[in-house]
């Protein structure tokens, strides 16, 4: 029998820069922490500095970068990780003052992407991802984007992997508008997909949440499915739609997406619009969140904060509280507006929470006007169809309609005029 040598994991030492040092510091390099942790390192130390804007050749003052050099030094570190994304110069140089490899959160997030990623469009989603940030940070030696799996060691990076000298800028951007047409594509296929239900009646009711805060759990219990249900950050990247009856009988689908996290890296946003679709085009959003954990109410504000970015924040939503079997009291969020407890794990409160769904899903007719233009007849049959047209009016610009509907319907003839 042949004995097998473990790989040796990679070797951390946190850091950041801050305007005051509080208990906000220590948790936000906590969640650093797992993050690291969760891709295949070992964090072994932490360090902060109290500085009012960090420093922009270093991130940190020429000070606090020798301390760094020796901490990580006493504490046998192989690389420097930072809580915020450091420019490309910022990188060079800590990487030349320290001796030593180092990464920023941006890059960590973007490797567990990759080692989650199983289906072809997550992998090509987040390889678009992983270019746009590494495109910056080409130099004439080439850029490895396998950080933490550098040699045999941590997790190896699923995606476009290391970048050898002939993987130049224009290869590069080549590769990224091959990625970018097949995102767009993606994105067109979800649409008709999306557009299929809405013909059928069937309302979209997304689930969103901060990362690991139960979703996937969730689901499988509204829905008797079987989706991944792992503790581990970013276990869902693929959307899994599932039916679910509501108490009064309507059948909706119950859309799981990616999970967010406090400072999610720009570029997967971008990356991940065709996924994202989902959240802006739902005609509810189920908000998820783990009660259980310290910094609930940060992370249900950070959620909001993407939602707002995706410009899904007016959506009607409802709040499950999840985990509720995991705290002893419940606390007081009235900055959640409307919430359900519930415990997915042990199906607690589901019937509580399916008729909140169903309330937040009211179909009541609403009124609105539109412009059609004459070339999209396609639509004004759609609403005399789906709807009451109360009067039209032959304008320059097309036909002024004003049409009784349900919201999805409306949603729909808005989603296809923002295209024009």
């Amino acid at each position: 029998m042949h004995e097998v040598q473990q790989a040796e994991r990679e070797r951390a030492v946190l850091f950041t820069a801050t305007k005051d040092y509080t208990g906000e510091t220590d948790g936000y390099l906590d969640e650093l922490g797992a993050l690291v942790e969760s891709a295949g390192a070992e964090v072994l130390g932490r360090m902060v500095q109290v500085k009012p804007h960090p420093d922009p050749a270093f991130f940190l003052g020429s000070g606090k970068v020798k301390e760094l050099k020796a901490l990580c030094l006493s504490l046998g570190g192989t690389m420097a990780i930072c809580d915020d994304e450091l420019s490309p110069s910022q990188q060079r140089n800590l990487e030349r003052e320290l001796g030593l490899k180092v990464l920023d959160r941006t890059h960590v997030i973007l490797e567990i992407f990759a080692a989650r990623a199983t289906s072809a469009e997550g992998k090509m989603q987040v390889e678009l991802a992983q270019l746009a940030y590494l495109l910056p940070r080409l130099r004439g030696r080439g850029v490895e984007m396998s950080g933490l799996g550098a040699s045999a060691r941590g997790i190896r990076t699923r995606g476009p992997g290391e970048t050898k000298l002939e993987y130049d800028r224009r290869r590069i951007k080549s590769r990224m508008a091959d990625l970018k047409r097949q995102v767009e594509e993606l994105e067109q296929h979800r649409s008709l997909a999306r557009d299929q239900r809405i013909a059928r009646g069937v309302p979209t009711v997304a689930l969103v949440g901060y990362t690991n805060a139960g979703k996937s759990s969730l689901q499988n219990a509204l829905t008797e499915g079987g989706a991944l249900v792992e503790n581990k950050l970013f276990a869902t990247l693929d959307p899994m739609a599932r039916e679910l009856t509501l108490p009064d009988g309507r059948t909706v689908m119950v859309v799981d997406t990616v999970g967010f996290i406090r400072k999610l890296p720009h570029q997967l946003i971008k990356a991940f619009r065709a996924t994202l679709a989902e959240v802006r085009q739902a005609d509810l959003l189920l908000h998820v969140v783990d009660i259980s954990h310290t910094k609930a109410l940060e992370q249900a504000q950070t959620v909001q904060a993407v939602l707002t970015e995706l410009g899904a924040a007016d959506k009607p939503m409802v709040t499950a509280l999840n985990k509720m079997d995991a705290v002893t009291e419940l606390p007081a969020l009235p900055e959640l507006g409307r919430t359900v407890p519930i415990s997915a794990l042990h199906r607690t409160n589901l019937s509580l929470l399916t008729a909140a769904i169903s309330e937040g899903l009211s179909d009541k007719p609403m009124r609105a006007r539109f412009v059609i233009p004459f070339t999209r007849g396609d639509l004004l049959g759609f609403l005399h169809t789906k709807g009451d047209v109360v009067a039209t009016n032959h304008t320059e610009l097309g036909t002024e309609v004003v049409v009784d509907a349900l919201q999805r319907y409306i949603n729909k003839v808005e989603a296809e005029l923002s295209k024009a």
